[in-house]
């Protein structure tokens, strides 16, 4: 089946410092249960657009545009992925990344040329490696989703782009300190920001339920930004508004 996406024609949050548009890739291969993007994972999304409709919007606004996310769901499951970025680059804009990291194979075909390779890449590290399997992977591209993300990891601090790391701070006790421990090697040089989590449309509409107080979410957050500056990582607390999940 075609990819099919869902645009978001501006923003100035998406990419760093840069005017972007962003495309949310329908499908993704976890099945995160705080997920707030359940209709786009599930494919259920309605008023998708082709890759090419995408394009070519971005191609009549290249003149106001600095760059585009690619997003999702997860964009590394699209196998057009390495000739989109090589079209996009040719309009001059920028290429953000944003993956789970479950498709390390992807990652490798497109850091093999400067033309494919993303200049900015943002890496969900949501649970340890080892608790990979409770997200229930659908589709596998590895029998170990933990070792394919480590492996994915590996491949982004040496691919020359820039990067960061993401994790939200996930209530009732779900993510812990022993997480960050594990994840921390994955994190590299990058800064690795810590979200807040706000229930709403979950996958798993129990997570819904599990909202905290401000307070409460950014007491988590701060907690685990400063484990991960403990361990020698550039650890940085979201603040102000939550965000619903990754």
């Amino acid at each position: 089946m075609p990819a099919r996406i869902l645009i978001r024609k501006t923003s100035l949050v998406d990419y760093p410092a840069c005017v972007s548009a962003v495309f949310f890739f329908s499908g993704c291969n976890l099945r995160c249960p705080w997920c707030h993007n359940r209709q786009l994972v599930c494919g259920e999304e309605q008023g998708l657009l082709s890759v090419d409709e995408g394009f070519a919007h971005i191609k009549k606004r290249r003149a106001v545009l600095g760059g585009v996310v690619l997003s999702g769901g997860e964009p590394c499951l699209y196998e057009g992925l390495p000739a989109l970025i090589g079209e996009i680059k040719k309009l001059n804009l920028l290429v953000k990344l944003d993956t789970n990291g479950m498709v390390p194979e992807m990652l490798e075909n497109l850091f093999r040329r400067e033309e494919t390779r993303p200049d900015y890449i943002a890496l969900d590290l949501k649970v340890a490696p080892g608790r990979y399997g409770e997200l229930r992977l659908k589709n596998a591209h590895s029998d170990d989703p933990g070792a394919a993300l480590c492996e994915s990891a590996n491949l982004i601090g040496n691919s020359g782009s820039k990067y960061e790391c993401r994790t939200l701070a996930l209530p009732g006790g779900f993510i812990s300190e022993s997480d960050i421990e594990a994840l921390s090697p994955l994190a590299g040089e990058a800064v690795w920001h810590f979200r807040l989590f706000r229930g709403g449309n979950c996958l798993d509409s129990a997570w819904d339920g599990f909202e905290e107080s401000a307070e409460t979410a950014q007491a988590k957050a701060n907690s685990l930004a400063e484990r991960a500056r403990a361990l020698g990582k550039m650890g940085v607390a979201q603040t102000g508004v939550a965000q619903t999940g990754d």
